[in-house]
């Protein structure tokens, strides 16, 4: 593991939560993809783009931390969606992604 995930992985704190779906877990976990917002079903905390955040399930498993593209209040508006509708809800669409995958560590598995 690389400087960064490390570093994103283990040693910076999340300043907000993603909730995803079982679909996202497993796209996340077992087929290596980034976290699109059509699989976010929650969003806890305020935080900035940029920022450090827990993945974790709707059963509170986690699968690990990642660096955000969207500050929360825009998660908040663009989660369920597919990354089409993105620039249509927010004006503009800077990434597909709200986390991209060379900006996720996987921490934890899930068994659902």
């Amino acid at each position: 593991m690389n400087r960064k995930k490390c570093w994103i992985g283990y040693t910076v704190r999340p300043q907000g939560t993603l909730r995803i779906d079982t679909g996202a877990a497993n796209a996340l976990l077992k087929n290596g993809k980034s976290l699109l917002p059509s699989g976010i079903v929650a969003v806890e905390g305020r935080f900035p783009v940029g920022a450090a955040v827990a993945v974790v399930t709707q059963k509170d498993r986690l699968i690990g931390n990642g660096l955000v593209n969207y500050n929360a209040d825009e998660i908040q508006a663009i989660m369920g969606l597919k990354t089409a509708q993105i620039k249509d809800r927010l004006g503009q669409k800077t990434y597909d992604e709200v986390i991209h995958r060379d900006n996720l560590v996987i921490t934890g598995n899930v068994d659902e």
